[in-house]
């Protein structure tokens, strides 16, 4: 909750500037508002908005809660405060409710696509410079699981990666020194050839990047036959049309980093009672 908080400070100091002008000159005494949906989607932010509530000091009570289906017209939260500090969080509080809701309807989307096949959806690294637990948290909370939140979480070797390294093996057997007994190690592959490689060179994680589903399938009896204990994960350029064609290859995650960086933020306003 330390960093939430922090974000959130940082987040109302940025829109408030020097000081809202308004705050001064300010009718007294309180005043209620209400939060509306003007489109229909999956709601998030709940968890970073009810700490801009406290840390603001005006009360919120949501009737919608991450993770619930929302549609438009629907009242998501009702709201009570000075008039001061109701209008100088509104945006901040807008904001981190619509950039959430957008995150987390989109994932909601691919994980649809997908239900009944047991493959997981996870998203990626691809997201704006300091929002990533923001944007990773919204997209967990359309349905999604994280792939990697940093550098430090997996040792991945990916195509830029593998141009500095003459023997693949050599590489892993020197890795598996040094980072922990329980992170593992995953290689990008873009071909059959590479997959062979990175298996027989001590893999935990295989991505198949930018290959066609028939690719996939090929992959996955050969990792079924020679290497059961491998995961495989489908990634690049995967889209909402093509992704349930990704899963019935019997892989083992997809990742997408349109999940984040092509959701579209929910409608939402601020109305006084």
């Amino acid at each position: 909750m330390i960093n939430i908080r922090k974000f959130v400070k940082n987040a109302v100091i940025e829109d408030n500037g020097r000081g809202d002008l308004f705050f001064d000159i300010a009718p007294k005494g309180r005043f209620k508002a209400r939060v509306i949906a003007k489109a229909d989607g999956i709601f998030a932010g709940v968890k970073y908005a009810n700490v801009l509530a406290r840390t603001e000091k005006f009360e919120c009570k949501f009737l919608k809660f991450d993770g619930d289906e929302i549609k438009k017209g629907d009242v998501l939260a009702k709201l009570e405060g000075k008039a001061s500090v109701l209008l100088s969080s509104e945006r901040t509080f807008l904001n981190l409710l619509q950039h959430a809701s957008g995150i987390a309807t989109m994932a909601n989307k691919y994980a649809k696509l997908i239900e009944g096949t047991g493959v997981v959806l996870l998203d990626t690294r691809k997201t704006r410079p300091q929002l990533r637990d923001f944007e990773k948290y919204a997209s967990r909370v359309g349905g999604a699981i994280n792939h990697r939140l940093g550098l430090d979480d997996c040792l991945m070797l990916k195509d830029t990666h593998l141009r500095t390294i003459e023997n693949l093996k050599e590489f892993v057997q020197k890795a598996r020194k040094r980072i922990s007994w329980v992170t593992k190690i995953e290689i990008e592959c873009e071909t059959f050839e590479q997959v062979q490689e990175a298996m027989d060179a001590g893999a935990d994680i295989i991505m198949c990047d930018n290959m066609t589903p028939e690719q996939i399938k090929k992959v996955v009896d050969f990792r079924n036959a020679a290497y059961p204990h491998i995961l495989l994960e489908a990634s690049g350029n995967i889209s909402l049309e093509t992704i349930r064609m990704y899963a019935e290859t019997k892989v083992d995650a997809i990742s997408s980093g349109s999940i984040i960086h092509q959701a579209t933020w929910l409608d939402f306003s601020m109305k006084f009672d």
